[in-house]
């Protein structure tokens, strides 16, 4: 494991200035990247410790705060009225220009190999990691857990890079029909995807501060095949 720093950072977005959690491995190299992306609670400490858990891995890895545009509001597990708000006043393309702002970011970025750029991200972030690799070439690897897929699905014609899209069987909130959807699109437009999907697991089954939907075994296996398959599309280049 890697030696890291953290640190909050700052940059410029279509008139707004988006806060960002930052953290590096303290190695000499350029390292490739990755944006995890919020669930829609905003930049919690269950954020920032995936993207401490990345850097440990030996990413750059950063979280923008999606929730920039709102006095970088921070919602409790226990209110989800408040945070569904929050994520519904969140504009999608003011969404995707912050994120391609934090791309821009990364490129400038100390330490960071420019071209080994990935995204991730959980529940809205999720839905935020399928689209960003839609309107950003510059994306070279995609892992959203549990995000929304695209209806009608065209965005997905000019999907980028490889995805991993994961999928918990009893998710409340995105349907099966969905992720076949999904499927058929990555079929359809020739696009390089996979989808795993865990039984029994339920929507965010991957926040470990949840105990009421966290499910450490299919966790456990998610993030191993998140590591792999940022190793393979990020690391080997």
């Amino acid at each position: 494991m890697a030696e890291i720093k953290d640190t909050m950072v700052h940059y410029p977005s279509d008139g707004v200035t988006v806060r960002a959690y930052l953290v590096t491995p303290q190695t000499k190299e350029k390292r490739p990247a990755i944006i995890v992306v919020q669930e829609w609670w905003g930049l919690n400490d269950h954020i920032k410790d995936i993207t401490r858990r990345f850097a440990a891995e030996g990413y750059v890895a950063i979280a923008p705060d999606l929730y920039s545009r709102f006095q970088n509001e921070v919602v409790s597990n226990s209110n989800p009225k408040r945070a569904g708000e929050l994520m519904g006043q969140l504009k999608q393309e003011d969404g995707l220009k912050d994120l391609n702002a934090t791309v821009n970011y990364l490129k400038t970025a100390p330490g960071v190999d420019a071209a080994r750029i990935g995204v991730t991200g959980f529940c809205m972030g999720g839905s935020y990691a399928l689209m960003l690799p839609c309107v950003n070439n510059e994306i070279k690897a995609a892992v959203p857990f549990y995000g929304q897929v695209p209806n009608p699905d065209t965005p997905l014609q000019k999907l980028a890079c490889p995805v991993l899209y994961i999928y918990g069987e009893e998710d409340g909130w995105i349907t099966k029909a969905d992720v076949q959807r999904l499927a058929a699109a990555l079929k359809k437009y020739n696009k390089p995807g996979e989808i795993k999907t865990y039984p029994g697991a339920p929507h965010a089954f991957f926040n470990d501060t949840r105990k009421d939907v966290y499910k450490p075994a299919e966790a456990k296996d998610a993030w191993a095949r998140t590591l792999a398959f940022f190793k393979q599309h990020l690391k080997s280049a």
